[in-house]
């Protein structure tokens, strides 16, 4: 195979450096997202190969309608990063977005109100190591779940909003969380509009899980609302938090069948159950690094 001069003069410039790349890392997965064009596995797998690494796995699509081409490889062998990131943007389009990760755990920070079911649901798979993640902290606008997190040894932190404004408030949270640099923010039934101010600070970071009866009952007790119109299926989203309310782009949804004889409170069960398992399936992506967002979608490359 032909490698470009480009590559060469990289691949050299890096062995001469050596000494300042990063620690060399065992296994890592990286991710690419670029305009499509003829080749480009071939040469990003070849950068692999004169690298000396192996591929475990490899997943690739090229989406129809932008011609935007995204891939997931997950390589193995003595790899050092910088070395591998000169190589790949020597042979890829000039708008390739390229991202390695060591599988580490990500950090997180959960913000929640008053409902326990998704946090605990995330607190006990955290516990056990299911998660991929390492929860700095917990923060709520109420105290109400301070006493589950404390059996977890997690630590809690309360901001309330009595007798402050929005933005005040936002403010308070966007200084506190900060604080914990996290790579990513898990709305776990936190019950409050955030402001575009607010998700500017955390961009295409900021995780959400809601039913799945929007728009369509808004407002309070959507359960009761649907169980007088008779649904016959609730489900749940879970998605990116962007400036549009509840319309950011999806990582996971799921559904769950119901009838005449589910009371409205059943039904209200039945939907904390799905949305629970719906956020922690999301999470597992998005912190295994399967998930790419592209506009107001994501790809999702397992």
């Amino acid at each position: 195979m032909d490698i470009p001069a480009i590559y060469v003069q990289v691949w050299y410039f890096s062995d001469i450096f050596a000494p300042i790349f990063e620690e060399i890392m065992e296994n890592s997965i990286v991710r690419i997202s670029c305009a499509d064009e003829k080749g480009l596995v071939h040469k990003v797998t070849g950068v692999f190969y004169f690298n000396n690494l192996n591929v475990l796995s490899n997943q690739e699509f090229v989406d129809p309608e932008t011609s935007r081409f995204f891939m997931r490889s997950e390589i193995a062998g003595e790899i050092v990063q910088d070395k591998i990131m000169n190589g790949l943007s020597g042979i890829l389009p000039t708008d390739a977005e390229i991202s390695f990760d060591n599988k580490r755990k990500k950090k997180i920070v959960i913000l929640v109100t008053k409902e326990h079911h998704c946090l605990s649901e995330l607190l006990v798979r955290n516990h056990y190591g299911e998660l991929n993640a390492e929860i700095l902290a917990v923060i709520g606008n109420h105290e109400s779940l301070s006493d589950v997190c404390e059996r977890f040894d997690i630590p809690f932190y309360h901001i309330t909003t009595e007798g402050i404004g929005r933005e005040a408030h936002e403010t308070l949270m966007i200084e506190l969380i900060s604080d914990f640099s996290p790579d990513y923010i898990v709305l776990a039934k936190y019950m409050r509009i955030l402001t575009p101010n607010f998700v500017k600070h955390f961009t295409n970071r900021i995780v959400n899980i809601h039913h799945s009866f929007l728009p369509a009952f808004i407002g309070a007790n959507p359960y009761k609302q649907a169980y007088l119109r008779g649904v016959k299926i609730i489900g749940a989203t879970a998605h990116f938090v962007n400036d549009n309310l509840d319309e950011g782009p999806i990582i996971k949804q799921d559904i769950m069948h119901v009838d005449h004889s589910h009371s409205w409170q059943e039904m209200a069960q039945a939907g904390r159950d799905v949305e629970k398992l719906v956020l922690a399936k999301a999470l597992r992506l998005v912190f295994n690094d399967n998930v790419f967002v592209a506009g107001n979608k994501t790809v999702i490359l397992e």
